[in-house]
């Protein structure tokens, strides 16, 4: 069993409205690289440990890149909040910390003595 992460059509089929529409050069297929996007930021990943099988890692952080300068992420969630028949109950967590690899010796005084 794949513990991979697919958006189901019936998914697709709500988020079409808020894409760009594309131009010149068809776009790679929405459904794998916005799966790999969830994955990605899901599970914390980086770009490059993304599973081959949502594509190439560069198509992924650039499909997230653009699509966030252009506020297309933003819009689906103002969206889907004004779908809401209860406006009370609508979470979004965006929570995301890293701490820096240097951040484990803040606490330590020049010696290694802890404070």
């Amino acid at each position: 069993m794949s513990n991979l992460y697919w958006l189901t059509e019936e998914q697709m089929r709500r988020l079409r409205p808020y894409f760009p529409r594309s131009r010149g050069r068809p776009r790679v297929d929405d459904r794998r690289v916005l799966s790999g996007i969830i994955f990605i930021n899901r599970n914390g990943l980086r770009w490059c440990d993304a599973p081959a099988a949502y594509g190439p890692p560069k198509t992924l952080y650039n499909r997230w890149k653009r699509w966030s300068d252009i506020g297309v992420f933003a819009r689906i969630m103002t969206g889907f909040a004004a779908e809401a028949p209860d406006n009370q109950t609508i979470s979004i967590d965006a929570t995301y910390l890293k701490a820096h690899r240097t951040a484990s010796s803040l606490g330590l005084k020049k010696g290694g003595v802890v404070v």
